[in-house]
C-alpha cells in the first residue's frame, strides 16, 4: 500500500519522495517539539529498500511516514486493496491528499501553550519556597532527572540537550544557595551527579571529549559528596567510556579498574559494567589474557546481581543483559575473533535490540551491535553480508550519529582495507560511503 500511495502522489522518484518526506518531518518536528526529526533524510538505497524489498523503516522514519500518509506502518506495509483505499486512521497524521487539518494546528498550539504554562508554574513554585527548599522544589527537579534518564538512550541528543543543561544549572544553584537541609543536600548532590553524568555523555556524543571529562569529574565530585558508592563507580565507568571511544585504551583500562577497586562491595549492574568496560579496553590494547579475565569476571558478577537504585532508574544507569552481550561481542571483535560462535553471538546482540519498545532499547547500542556484526562478517570475507549489517547505521540521520556510532562505523571502514575482501568493488563502494559518513555526524549548534 505504501508503493500505491506514492504512485498516486507521483512520489516514487527519490527526489520527489524526499521533498515530501522532509516537509512532513518538519511539520511533525514542530507538532511534537522534536527538532531531531528535521534532520531525517532517507538515503536512496533506504528508500528503494522500503519501496521494493519490504524493509521496515526505523522508528523515527515510521513516525514521519504515519504523519504524512495517514496510515499505520502495518497498513502501509500490508497489501494494497484492489478497489478504493480505506480511509486514513485518525490516530495518524493527515489524509494522503490534503494538508494537515486545522485540529492538528490547534493541538500544536495547545501543547506549546501547555509547555510554557508548565515551565512558568514550575519557576513560580520553586521561587515561592525562597526561605528554604521545600518538597515541591525537590520534586520538580527529581521528575526532570527521571525523565532525562529515561529519554536519553532513546532520542537524538538535540531533542533533550537544553533540558539537561537547564536542569543541571537549577540543581547547582539550589546546592549553592545554602537553603538546603542536610538530607536535602545529599539528594541534591545525587541529582547533580546524574545530570553531570548525562552532560558528560552528551558532550562525548557530540565529539567533545575535553568538556565530557570536565563534566565527568564534576559528576565524580558530586558523587563523593553524596557518599553514594554506586554513583562513584558510575563516574569511573563514564571516564573509561569517554577515553575508550577516544582510542585511549590505557586510560580506559585504568578508570575501569579504579572504579572496581574503590567500590568493591557493589551488587548492582554498575559492577558488571565496569568489568565489561575493562574487557573492551584490554581488547582495544590487544591484551587477550586481560580481556578474557574481565569477560569471565563480568559473567560471574552478572550471576550475583542484586538490582539497586540506579538499576531501577534505568537508562544509561543500568547494564542489562542485552548490553552486556554487545560489550562481550565487541571485545571479541576487537581481538580479531569472528568465528562461527562469535558471529552467532553478534547476530543475537543485534536481535536483542530489535524492538524499539523494549525498556532496554537504545539506538546507540543497536548501531554498535550492527557494526560488530558487520565486522564478524568481514572477517569471513562476506562483504555483502557486512554491507547488509551496517546499512541501518549508515542510514541514521545526522542527529543520531554520536561519537560511538561514528567510531564503530569507522572500524568497519578500516576492516574493509584488510582481508580477502579488500579489493572487491562492493568493498570499495562501502568504504567510500563510510568515509563520507563522519562529516555528517552529530553536531549541536554553538
Amino acid at each position: 500500500m505504501f508503493r500505491r500511495l506514492l504512485e498516486e502522489q507521483e512520489a516514487t522518484d527519490h527526489g520527489a519522495f524526499l521533498g515530501r518526506f522532509k516537509a512532513a518531518a518538519g511539520e511533525l518536528a514542530e507538532l511534537e517539539d522534536d527538532p531531531g526529526l528535521k534532520n531525517l533524510e532517507p538515503a536512496l538505497s533506504t528508500f528503494q529498500a522500503w519501496l521494493y524489498n519490504g524493509r521496515h523503516p526505523q522508528p523515527d522514519a515510521r513516525r514521519v511516514l504515519r504523519h504524512w500518509l495517514g496510515y499505520s506502518i502495518e497498513q502501509l506495509w500490508g497489501p494494497a486493496p484492489d478497489g478504493p483505499l480505506p480511509g486514513p486512521d485518525p490516530l495518524f497524521g493527515t489524509t494522503p491528499t490534503t494538508s494537515r487539518p486545522n485540529s492538528g494546528a490547534v493541538l500544536h498550539e495547545m501543547r506549546r501553550t501547555a509547555n510554557m504554562a508548565a515551565k512558568r508554574a514550575r519557576d513560580f513554585a520553586m521561587g515561592a519556597e525562597q526561605g528554604h527548599i521545600g518538597p515541591e522544589t525537590l520534586g520538580f527537579l527529581r521528575d526532570r532527572v527521571e525523565a532525562i534518564v529515561t529519554q536519553y538512550p532513546r532520542v537524538p541528543l538535540p531533542a533533550i540537550w537544553d533540558e539537561i543543561a537547564e536542569a543541571q544549572d537549577d540543581c547547582f544553584r539550589l546546592i549553592e544557595s545554602g537553603r538546603a537541609r542536610p538530607s536535602q543536600t545529599r539528594e541534591l548532590h545525587i541529582l547533580a551527579t546524574l545530570l553531570s553524568f548525562h552532560m558528560a555523555k552528551g558532550s562525548h556524543d557530540m565529539g567533545d571529549p575535553q568538556n565530557a571529562m570536565i563534566q565527568a569529574r564534576a559528576a565524580g565530585v558530586c558523587a563523593q559528596q553524596a557518599e553514594h558508592p554506586g554513583l562513584v563507580a558510575l563516574t569511573f565507568g563514564l571516564k573509561s567510556l569517554i577515553t575508550y571511544w577516544s582510542s585511549k585504551g590505557t586510560q580506559a583500562l585504568h578508570y575501569a579498574r579504579q572504579g572496581a577497586a574503590e567500590c568493591p562491595d557493589l551488587h548492582g549492574t554498575v559492577a558488571v559494567w565496569l568489568a565489561g568496560l575493562e574487557a573492551r579496553a584490554a581488547a582495544l590494547l590487544g591484551d587477550e589474557e586481560a580481556a578474557r579475565a574481565a569477560i569471565q569476571r563480568a559473567q560471574e558478577l552478572r550471576e550475583q546481581v542484586q538490582y539497586d537504585d540506579l538499576d531501577h532508574l534505568g537508562g544509561l544507569l543500568t547494564f542489562p543483559e542485552s548490553k552486556h552481550l554487545y560489550y562481550s561481542v565487541e571485545s571479541e571483535v576487537l581481538l580479531g575473533n569472528g568465528n562461527a560462535r562469535i558471529a552467532a553471538l553478534a547476530e543475537e546482540a543485534v536481535q536483542r535490540f530489535s524492538d524499539p519498545e523494549a525498556p532496554d532499547w537504545a539506538f546507540g547500542d543497536l548501531a554498535g551491535a550492527q557494526c560488530n556484526l558487520a565486522l564478524t562478517r568481514l572477517y569471513s570475507g562476506e562483504v555483502d553480508g557486512a554491507a547488509e549489517a551496517v546499512r541501518p547505521v549508515l542510514d541514521l540521520a545526522p542527529a543520531h550519529r554520536n561519537r560511538g556510532i561514528v567510531v564503530s562505523a569507522d572500524r568497519v571502514g578500516a576492516a574493509l582495507l584488510r582481508g580477502p575482501a579488500r579489493n572487491a568493488a562492493a568493498a570499495r563502494d562501502l568504504r567510500a560511503e563510510i568515509e563520507a559518513y563522519s562529516p555528517n555526524r552529530l553536531a549541536l549548534p554553538r
